[in-house]
């Protein structure tokens, strides 16, 4: 069934490490249990709110490239390629790299379970993780799809052990962190600001939800299969990270779950006695994953920005024969390992950073729609949301930011600054056309060395995708 291999897509990307993190910074900056378990709740509301304005723009819109793809047609080139660049320099790299050394880590750690991995163990491992699903993906979209459902199917076995043992812990009484008395206890004075920070948190491990909109062209009939997977996925993974939450806080104190530096991995250890092993395992296929689903969007991401002219026209090309974007896949790739070396650990304030430039991605591409209601009313939308929707999400999506910015300026801010130098290479780059001819010879050599490299060519553009939006530009 096509919607139900969709929903394992969906799950299978926003199920990651994320689930395994960010527990400890929500709690941190929510300062209590209750307060957490709340933000844990509105934050999957929040992306169903999201998900349900992507899915009128993705029908509406039907090109692969997600948020990239839109704001580009509705706002132009300069803001699409500011999402393009901020994503495929920055966000996805630098979450790429995360995820992978994750993976290692928890793979590493029965070996060394008195002290750390070994930096260079660790990287290597996180290296050759990374190689080889590239040459899956690189290989055959089968399967890197069918590693998907599995490695999906996987790690939602895991988070159900965890849900399970943590409700039979409840009915056994032991609930007391849960108790509202308790649960409301601040260990600091709330704030809207640090209230902010924790949704950042708790928007890492949701980061993903937008994902099928990345590769709608692929999506057997997208009006009907992408709204109704969505409307599925966003409430399941939202009851799974909330029980989860419950589970953990079952076993563990605040104080606990905050000093752990793997929250799973202390509560196996907890409950699981001689199984504790299973939670460094359920953790590794969950990155594992998490990075094949990666992969798999940015480098349609990139291959949608070739296609418009944002970046080398050698990155829009496919393999003759597997149908996969080779010379794309590379470049996320390559990027993802310059940035391996330089981590040195995962830290909170890294997950800011990226979950801003995320949020901000998000906030731009809604605010399109309700631009593109308004500037072309008679668009074809066979999905038509209620204004109400993206309204609600703007005014949280500012309220965010803005007290985000205030409470992490550094943080948030270099975000911000980081997407702001796409703009001169956007000028430079793209907008400026009379470049000198050596200029495109060179351009012209290296694509021609490319496409003999990686065996690649221009995909046939099916213009029965972008039937509805030219036909309704012919009406307005």
């Amino acid at each position: 069934n096509n919607v139900v291999l969709i929903i394992l897509y969906i799950n299978g990307n926003i199920i990651g490490s994320g689930i395994f993190i960010s527990p400890k910074g929500v709690l941190e900056h929510a300062g209590s249990v209750g307060l957490s378990l709340i933000v844990w709740v509105c934050g999957g509301g929040i992306c169903a709110l999201g998900s349900m304005c992507y899915a009128e723009l993705g029908v509406t819109i039907p090109k692969s490239g997600g948020d990239y793809s839109y704001v580009t047609e509705i706002f132009g080139g300069l803001v699409g390629f500011l999402l393009l660049w901020s994503a495929v320099l920055i966000m996805y790299p630098t979450t790429l790299a995360v995820i992978a050394l994750t993976f290692s880590n928890y793979v590493l750690q029965p070996a060394f379970q008195d002290c750390l991995p070994p930096y260079v163990a660790t990287r290597l491992l996180a290296t050759i993780c990374i190689l080889f699903l590239t040459w899956v993906n690189c290989s055959s979209v089968r399967w890197a799809t069918r590693i998907q459902d599995v490695f999906t199917v996987g790690k939602l076995l895991a988070l159900v052990l965890i849900i399970v043992v943590g409700l039979i812990q409840i009915c056994r009484g032991h609930y007391d962190a849960l108790r509202p008395s308790v649960a409301f206890e601040f260990s600091q004075e709330p704030s809207v600001g640090q209230i902010a920070l924790a949704f950042l948190q708790a928007s890492f491990a949701y980061s993903g939800w937008n994902f099928l909109n990345y590769v709608t062209e692929e999506v057997v009939e997208p009006r009907k299969n992408l709204p109704r997977a969505i409307y599925i996925s966003i409430p399941l993974v939202t009851l799974v990270y909330t029980l989860t939450n419950i589970a953990y806080f079952s076993s563990m104190t605040p104080e606990e779950l905050l000093a752990s530096n793997a929250v799973a991995v202390t509560f196996g250890e907890k409950l699981l006695g001689m199984f504790s092993w299973v939670m460094p395992i359920s953790v590794a296929l969950s990155t594992f994953g998490g990075i094949n689903g990666y992969l798999f969007t940015s480098s349609r991401l990139c291959f949608s920005g070739a296609r418009e002219g944002h970046l080398p026209h050698l990155l829009a090309m496919i393999h003759l024969k597997n149908c996969t974007p080779i010379p794309a896949l590379l470049v996320c790739v390559s990027a993802a390992l310059t940035v391996l070396p330089t981590l040195s650990r995962f830290t909170h304030n890294l997950i800011n950073y990226v979950s801003f430039i995320n949020y901000l991605s998000y906030g731009v591409t809604i605010a399109g729609l309700l631009y593109l209601r308004k500037k072309r009313p008679n668009l074809v939308r066979p999905i038509k949301v209620s204004m109400l929707i993206p309204i609600t999400y703007l005014i949280f999506w500012a309220v965010l930011l803005g007290f985000s910015l205030y409470s992490e300026p550094v943080v948030c801010g270099l975000g911000m600054v980081i997407m702001l130098t796409g703009v001169p290479v956007y000028f430079v780059g793209v907008h400026w056309k009379d470049k000198p001819k050596c200029v495109y010879q060179l351009v012209e050599r290296v694509t021609y060395i490319g496409q003999k490299v990686c065996y690649v060519v221009f995909p046939q553009q099916d213009l029965s995708e972008t039937e509805p939006l030219t036909a309704s530009k012919a009406t307005d």
